[in-house]
């Protein structure tokens, strides 16, 4: 299994009238942790385009299990918990306080999108390479 974690404040603006962040913004949460566990095995989302692939959502769930509030640090845990297979590829995330208590949970599906032609495809060899040691033995 590989494991990413990543941290954040919530900001003022990120907060509704209740003081509770907005439902929505996990979304973007969730990105900023896919992209920094890209990042920390040696690649960007950037450096996968330049590889010719793009990697479209098509699936994202969420559960709100404790709310958020502003000025909270906030620690995603971006897991894959399975080495990605034909086109597909899940992330799995968590998000924490900074008392450790779980906020959030969520998977987010993306696919391997050849950026040419459109079509499924499977994970580059060199992140495949990469990623692949995490689920030996």
């Amino acid at each position: 299994m590989y494991e990413s974690n990543t941290q954040i404040r919530v900001r003022y603006a990120e907060t509704d009238q209740m003081n509770v962040v907005y439902h929505g913004n996990y979304a973007q949460y969730f990105e900023v942790g896919r992209a920094e566990a890209i990042r920390s095995l040696g690649f960007t989302y950037k450096d996968l385009e330049a590889m010719g692939i793009i990697m479209p959502i098509v699936e994202l769930n969420c559960k709100f299990l404790r709310p958020a509030h502003y000025d909270d640090l906030l620690t995603i845990k971006t897991m894959l918990k399975e080495l990605p297979k034909e086109h597909r590829i899940e992330f799995y995330q968590e998000v924490y306080n900074q008392h450790d208590k779980l906020l959030t949970v969520g998977k987010v599906v993306l696919y391997f999108i050849d950026a040419l032609t459109r079509e499924k495809t499977t994970m580059p060899k060199e992140w495949h390479d990469v990623v692949a040691p995490y689920f030996e033995g």
